[in-house]
């Protein structure tokens, strides 16, 4: 992609006088890498700027505003789907050196952060204090609050505390043109006026740039649990955790690896399950001890009426790590498989899980291509990855063409483009097949009262 807005020798004055020695990048070699983000997309930045304080973000807003200088906010460019690509160059704000936990309130259950701040980094110093920030998308070692914000992350442990939305009470707002304002308060209940929290949170940097988060915690769970339990065929896996639902259970966490996953593990030697295992879900559990262990001896006890070939439980933090150091090696175990891949994290309604994974099975076969599916099936969020070699050009066709029939696919049961990723780049074109032209048309009203010019990561999601 091209810059299609370089800055002029007045601008960068401006700049410059904003952003005095390290906190401006403008050579390649310095600015290079704030080009792109985990979706491998590239668009050269003009300029990227790192400020310290929500005077700097205001009076850079009020300028870019004023020139038309189109501003991408970036954390730590975990972002999967282009999110945080300078598709359309101009400026990078950089939020790395907004970067501190502001307050952890033990009284008011409340912590105050700026979105630089690393989340797995907040959940410790929460921790510390005895409170709990449940949000945990599995980059949270890695990925920054505000990224998660932008993106409304979800994770692992959505199907029982749900996404980053459901614990934003309030919010420090810069908007185009420069104006800050704080929506929401510190209450955990709070219904005057119009929503702008949630209006903002899932917004991708398209609105305005979020300053500061306060963010609701709860009570630190006094235990967890951990279970890794395999099956000889797919219904059987599914047909077990429908009966945990049932069973009046809601785990924290239930991760679905069906047969081409536990083939890939294998391949990087992840393989504590038979050979005769089909596909494996992963459990976690968490609350008061009492509950911990009742809750704990439920589940084991649904797992095994549906015959187990491998069963496992972990009560320990080093035995939970290692039962969950199976999941987080997906990733990479899918390298072995192909050295490219589509990544597509689509959402169908629960009970179309299985059928959802048959169907993606069955495009794979047809494109030629290999797939592989995991997710968290507590809530129909599916990861879809479409396996190629991209030096191989009707190879890279199929792929792309396979992807389009996934997407057409999950929509046609109800379900969903995007469950926690976002739309960033990779998926702009498929918002009116999800939402409808009218639907869309509504938030390109929206974007326009909140940024006239349209100089907000212009370029994505509508």
């Amino acid at each position: 992609m091209t810059n299609d807005s370089p800055l002029s020798q007045s601008q960068l004055r401006v700049l410059k006088r904003l952003f005095p020695e390290d906190g401006l990048l403008l050579s390649p070699e310095e600015t290079l890498i704030f080009g792109t983000d985990r979706s491998k997309k590239f668009a050269a930045p003009a300029a990227v700027v790192r400020p310290e304080s929500v005077e700097q973000v205001s009076e850079l807003l009020a300028f870019a505003h004023a020139e038309r200088i189109p501003v991408s906010s970036r954390g730590r460019g975990t972002n999967s789907v282009g999110g945080c690509v300078p598709d359309r160059g101009g400026v990078v704000l950089c939020t790395a050196r907004l970067n501190s936990i502001l307050e952890i309130s033990s009284s008011d259950f409340v912590a105050l952060v700026q979105p630089g701040v690393i989340t797995g980094d907040l959940q410790e110093a929460c921790a510390a204090k005895r409170l709990f920030y449940p949000p945990d998308p599995a980059s949270a070692k890695f990925s920054t609050i505000g990224g998660n914000l932008a993106m409304n992350a979800g994770g692992m442990s959505a199907v029982k505390y749900g996404c980053t939305k459901d614990f934003v009470l309030g919010l420090t707002l810069v908007l185009p043109g420069g104006k800050i304002i704080r929506t929401g308060s510190r209450c955990h209940k709070d219904v005057a006026g119009l929503d702008l929290v949630r209006l903002f949170v899932g917004s991708e940097g398209t609105l305005g740039f979020i300053a500061e988060a306060t963010l609701k915690l709860l009570p630190l769970p006094e235990s967890q649990a951990s279970l890794l339990v395999a099956f000889a065929s797919q219904e059987l896996a599914l047909n077990a955790a429908a009966a945990v639902f049932a069973a009046g259970l809601l785990p924290t966490a239930m991760e679905f690896m069906p047969k081409e996953v536990l083939e890939a593990l294998a391949n990087v030697g992840l393989t504590p399950w038979p050979a005769s295992a089909h596909t494996s879900l992963l459990f976690k559990l968490d609350g008061s001890e009492g509950s911990v262990t009742a809750e704990l001896a439920l589940l084991r006890g649904v797992m095994e009426s549906f015959s187990p070939v491998f069963l496992d439980v972990a009560l320990t933090p080093d035995k939970e790590n290692g039962l969950w150091e199976v999941r987080r090696q997906i990733s990479q175990a899918t390298s072995t498989i192909a050295p490219n891949k589509f990544s597509d994290d689509i959402a169908v309604p629960r009970g179309k899980v299985g059928e959802a994974i048959e169907r993606i099975r069955a495009i794979g076969e047809h494109a030629g291509i290999k797939t592989l599916v995991f997710g968290h099936l507590g809530d129909g969020n599916l990861h879809v990855n479409l396996m190629y070699d991209a030096s191989n050009e009707d190879e890279a066709r199929r792929a792309q063409a396979a992807k389009a029939e996934v997407l057409e696919m999950a929509l046609s049961l109800g379900g969903t483009i995007s469950g926690e990723h976002g739309i960033g780049l990779n998926k702009v074109g498929w918002l009116p097949r999800k939402a409808g032209d009218d639907a869309v048309a509504l938030m390109h009203q929206i974007k326009a009262v909140f940024d006239p010019h349209g100089i907000m990561n212009p370029g994505k999601a509508y």
